[in-house]
């Protein structure tokens, strides 16, 4: 990963920093008239991280305040190729000191446990409280485990989901390196909508990836309720070709409907509980919502996720307060890092015009997605989103998927596109 440079990535994807703003409305006018405004940033992820650079690098004299309790940041994206065995927790691992030292954020390490509105005011952990002119809230996710009989969230200890990056990732990796050579690993995938639509099976493949290589006699068993899932034809492709007989995806109306699971055994009831898969390594994705600080703040809906207004991102609950990233409805743009990195420059520069008296203008973005199937075989699926009748919508003949039936020379260019958007989009983000 660390051979691709941000410089490389703008190069083959066509992106700078001022043309991926143009379509969302800056202007130096609106940049300069922010003043001494203060805007509070909670939540140092994609969504967060990128708004707050944003804001002090395009208005230098703004007041910009990131709160985040972690002193780094482990990307979602990228963590199964470190299940996979060929990619390192602290490669994935970013820090602050760019955005403090570099671009003069004030980052503090500390969480927030209140939100007035009325006052502007939030509350942090430590006691300190902060006022704020605008605050933009990047929550990320939390787990409904209550959808699911017979596990709660302290057995995530014991039957990691890994769908927030860090510990849980080396959890399940630990397990992995743990199970026999001819053990079972179970996937239970997630409900619609959740955080990265192709995350899943890009984590099957590498789970086989890493079992293919050490654990040949292994199996890959996926318990989906859905009836389909993101670039399946592409996933299914490649493991029809790399892994054979390894994976078997089970969808919502074959037995893939998980009703129930037995954590000491490690089993998955499903099709009524007529059918029980135990597992050696077992992988519970929870269904999700938006993070606990949304819900306390009352920017939900009756879902469990942020309604904002898609062409600004501002909460629908209040005229002060905006939310991005996988926590907001966002009309046709996915819950992926792309999404949010973009969702941040949104809201950067809907905050700078509304401070200077502007009116905000509808928005332009992108979207790409990438997924490994081995460590040399990658796809991609792309979209262009532009703020169209009161939703994000995704431009028609825009975008797009890797096509089928390609050779390894065409997957071997798209696994590299694939570490170059990583180095790319990261340093877009911390610097």
């Amino acid at each position: 990963m660390h051979n691709f440079t941000r410089r490389h990535f703008l190069k083959a994807f066509g992106i700078t920093s001022a043309a991926a703003l143009t379509g969302i409305g800056l202007t130096p006018l609106a940049a300069h008239s922010a003043g001494k405004a203060h805007v509070v940033v909670v939540g140092g992820g994609t969504g967060g991280a990128t708004a707050a650079r944003y804001l002090k690098q395009l208005s230098p004299d703004m007041a910009v305040t990131l709160i985040e309790p972690n002193a780094t940041y482990v990307t979602c994206y990228g963590s199964n190729w470190v299940l996979g065995g060929f990619e390192s927790i602290e490669a994935i691992t970013h820090g602050y000191d760019n955005l403090r030292d570099r671009d003069g954020v004030d980052v503090i390490q500390d969480k927030v446990i209140g939100v007035d509105a009325d006052s502007r005011t939030v509350r942090l952990e430590s006691g300190d409280s902060l006022q704020y002119d605008k605050l933009v809230m990047s929550p990320g996710i939390d787990f409904k485990y209550d959808d699911m009989p017979g596990i709660e969230e302290a057995d995530a200890e014991t039957i990691p989901h890994a769908w927030k990056a860090g510990s849980q990732t080396e959890l399940l990796r630990a397990q992995l390196q743990a199970m026999p050579n001819g053990g079972v690993y179970v996937m239970v995938a997630p409900p619609n909508p959740y955080r990265c639509p192709p995350g899943p099976y890009e984590r099957v493949s590498m789970v086989a990836y890493y079992l293919k290589t050490h654990k040949p006699r292994s199996k890959v068993i996926v318990l989906d309720p859905k009836e389909g899932f993101a670039k399946q034809g592409l996933f299914e492709e490649g493991w029809a070709e790399h892994y054979g007989d390894m994976i078997e995806w089970r969808g919502g109306s074959n037995g893939g409907r998980v009703e129930e699971i037995d954590v000491s055994g490690k089993t998955a009831h499903a099709d009524g509980g007529q059918e029980r898969v135990r597992a050696d390594v077992m992988n519970f994705v929870p269904a999700q919502r938006a993070g606990q600080i949304a819900h306390d703040a009352g920017l939900t809906n009756e879902q469990g996720w942020a309604s904002v207004d898609q062409r600004t991102f501002k909460s629908v609950m209040d005229d002060n307060i905006y939310v991005i990233g996988d926590a907001s409805v966002a009309g046709a743009m996915p819950k992926s890092g792309h999404a949010a990195n973009n969702q941040g420059k949104i809201v950067a520069a809907a905050i700078l015009r509304e401070l200077s008296g502007q009116e905000p203008l509808d928005p332009s973005s992108a979207s790409t997605c990438y997924g490994l199937i081995t460590l040399d075989y990658g796809v991609s699926i792309a979209a262009v989103y532009q703020y169209q009748n009161g939703a994000q919508a995704a431009v028609e003949g825009s975008g797009g998927v890797s096509p089928l039936g390609q050779s390894s020379t065409f997957r071997r260019q798209e696994a590299e596109h694939t570490r170059a958007w990583y180095a790319g989009i990261t340093q877009d983000i911390w610097g």
